[in-house]
C-alpha cells in the first residue's frame, strides 16, 4: 500500500451499518453491509432507538470484519472517513465516536463526508466522474438536482418542496397494504400493469426544476378511498409513472439548462428499475453520458463514503475530536 491512500469508511446514518475499506478513492478492497432492514419491517418503517441500539451492536463487529476481508490492520490506515449527516442523529453517533476513536488510536486524518456527497461518490466508483456534471440524487429522505464544475464543487439547481420520492413511494405502498420498504414492492408492481389511472404531475412555476409530491400522494390516497376495487398493478404503475414524468423531464431540462452531457445518479431510488430503463433510453437519444451505480452501491454502503472521502483528504479537508454527528447537516 506505499504511496497509496487507504481509506477506511464508516456509514451509519440510518439502518445499515457498513464499513469499507477504499484504495485511492476507486478501489474497493472491502465494503461490508449489516441491514436491519427485518427487524424494522414488524414497525413499517426505521425506529430510530432501535436503529441506533443495532448499530452499537454491530459497529464493532463490522470495522473487524471489513478490514479482514481488506486484508490490512488499522495501522495501514490513511484516514477515517465517517458520515456525520444527514440522517437520525442517535445512528450517526454511534458511527461519528467509533470514527473518532479509531481515528485517535492509529493517529490519523478524521474526515467528516456529507451522505449526499457520498451517494453522488458511488458513481466515481463504477466510472470516474466526468464534469461539468449534473446529479440526480433520489432516495428516502432526498431528491435533488446538483449540479457539479469539479470534485467537491456542488450547487444545488432543483430540490424537492416536500416529500422525498423514496418516502413518497414508501407512504403510497402504506395505503396500499405494501410491507416496507414499499419502493421496491410499487416498482415491481409497475412492471406488470399498465398507467391506466389518472393522476396528477406537480410541475411548479414555469421553468422550475423543484419537485413536489404530496399531491400525488394525497390524489392516490383519494383513489383508494374512492375506488374500493382497483388493480395494484395498474395503480402502482399510474403512481410510478407520475414520479417518473416529473423526474426526468426536470432532469434534462436541468441538462439542457447547464449545458452539460454528463449525468449520474445518486441514492437508493437509482435502483428503481422503472427510471433506469427511462433514463438509459433518453440519454442515448440525446447523446448524454450516464452513470448509475450497481445495486449495492445505490443503497447506504461505506465504500462512497470513503471514495468521497479521499477527495476531501486531498483538499485537506480533515477535522478534529469535536467533530459531532448533524441530522440536519447541509450540503452547501
Amino acid at each position: 500500500m506505499k504511496n497509496k491512500q487507504v481509506i477506511l469508511g464508516i456509514e451509519t446514518s440510518c439502518d445499515e451499518t457498513s464499513v469499507s475499506v477504499v484504495v485511492d478513492g476507486v478501489t474497493v478492497l472491502s465494503n461490508v453491509i449489516s441491514s436491519q432492514m427485518e427487524i424494522h419491517q414488524a414497525f413499517g418503517g426505521v425506529v430510530p432507538e432501535v436503529a441506533s441500539r443495532r448499530h452499537v451492536e454491530r459497529i464493532t463487529l463490522i470495522i473487524e470484519q471489513a478490514l479482514l476481508e481488506a486484508n490490512i490492520t488499522k495501522n495501514q490506515l490513511t484516514a477515517i472517513a465517517v458520515t456525520q449527516g444527514p440522517g437520525l442523529v442517535g445512528a450517526l453517533l454511534v458511527g461519528v465516536t467509533a470514527a473518532k476513536a479509531l481515528a485517535y488510536s492509529v493517529q490519523i486524518p478524521l474526515i467528516p463526508v456529507h451522505h449526499i456527497a457520498g451517494h453522488i461518490y458511488a458513481n466515481h466508483l463504477v466510472s470516474p466522474l466526468c464534469f461539468p456534471l449534473i446529479a440526480l440524487v433520489v432516495s428516502g429522505g432526498h431528491t435533488e438536482l446538483i449540479f457539479m464544475k469539479d470534485h467537491m464543487n456542488f450547487e444545488r439547481i432543483g430540490r424537492t418542496r416536500d416529500d422525498a420520492v423514496g418516502e413518497a413511494f414508501d407512504k403510497v405502498a402504506r395505503l396500499m397494504n405494501l410491507p416496507y420498504p414499499g419502493g421496491p414492492h410499487i416498482d415491481r408492481l409497475a412492471a406488470q400493469g399498465t398507467p391506466s389511472y389518472s393522476l396528477p404531475r406537480a410541475w411548479l412555476e414555469k421553468e422550475s426544476l423543484d419537485f413536489s409530491f404530496s399531491g400525488l400522494k394525497s390524489a392516490v390516497m383519494q383513489f383508494i378511498k374512492q375506488n374500493e376495487r382497483y388493480s395494484q398493478k395498474d395503480l402502482a404503475a399510474s403512481f410510478q409513472t407520475a414520479v417518473l414524468d416529473v423526474i426526468v423531464e426536470k432532469t434534462f431540462r436541468a441538462m439542457a439548462q447547464k449545458e452539460v452531457k454528463n449525468l449520474v445518479i445518486a441514492g437508493g431510488v437509482a435502483a428503481n428499475s422503472g427510471l433506469r430503463t427511462r433514463l438509459i433510453s433518453r440519454t442515448k437519444q440525446e447523446n448524454i453520458s450516464l452513470c448509475i451505480p450497481p445495486l449495492e452501491l445505490c443503497t447506504d454502503n461505506a465504500a462512497m463514503i470513503a471514495s468521497a472521502g479521499y477527495f476531501l483528504l486531498k483538499e485537506e479537508k480533515k477535522t478534529d475530536l469535536e467533530l459531532n454527528a448533524v441530522a440536519n447537516l447541509q450540503l452547501i
